[in-house]
């Protein structure tokens, strides 16, 4: 079965393909059917999940996924959250996306360790939501969550992992998230434990054996 993936975030792509890698599905990027990015207005990572994989089901025709994630931080009332993909303000677009995504991803974090200053609770958590269509108007969508706990550094480590990686401590494996090896973020990470349990409502709605 075809998957449209409803992003066009490359290290978002690869990473799925792998954590989805025992279900029979070819995950593709909507970029690729030139399918455009939906719209994100809502106020919650489920509801921007739907939207975005409705989007890419009528596009193409057929089975959609998406995932709206983001970090949450205690302190901060649960913001960046839905925006934190774009938490700050860049002016500047370049034609490269992928510099442009860098540049976002070093905007957010200086504007995170700002809000933070001076705070003692540093919890924070990422949040990955996965929404599967097998079309645009499917009745049952499957819904899948995953929470990875943590702490938040006073200043980036690591240079793996995009995002907020190198500002998330994860107590338990005694590293920031940029400090894993792919194999052991994959095997722990909020996308991670999304993407298990999409797997087995797949198996059980889909009908995969």
């Amino acid at each position: 079965m075809r998957l449209v993936l409803a992003s066009n975030n490359a290290k978002k792509l690869a990473e799925l393909k792998q954590l989805l890698g025992s279900v029979p599905v070819e995950l593709v990027a909507q970029g690729t059917l030139g399918i455009g990015e939906a719209a994100e207005p809502f106020f919650s990572f489920v509801e921007n999940a739907l939207a975005k994989a409705r989007h890419a089901a009528e596009a193409a025709g057929g089975a959609a996924i998406a995932d709206d994630s983001g970090l949450c931080v205690e302190a901060l009332g649960g913001a960046p959250g839905v925006i934190s993909a774009h938490f700050a303000d860049v002016q500047q677009e370049p034609v490269d996306r992928e510099l442009q995504r860098r540049l976002q991803d070093a905007a957010n974090n200086v504007k995170l360790l700002a809000a933070m200053r001076g705070r003692s609770d540093r919890r924070a958590r990422f949040v990955s939501v996965l929404v599967a269509l097998r079309h645009a108007d499917d009745p049952e969508p499957l819904i899948a969550f995953g929470r990875w706990e943590g702490q938040l550094l006073e200043e980036p480590r690591g240079e793996a992992g995009f995002g907020y990686d190198p500002l998330l401590y994860i107590p338990a494996l005694g590293r920031s998230v940029a400090e894993l090896d792919a194999a052991t973020k994959n095997a722990h990470s909020h996308r991670a434990l999304a993407a298990s349990a999409m797997v087995g409502l797949m198996r059980a709605a889909w009908r995969f054996d």
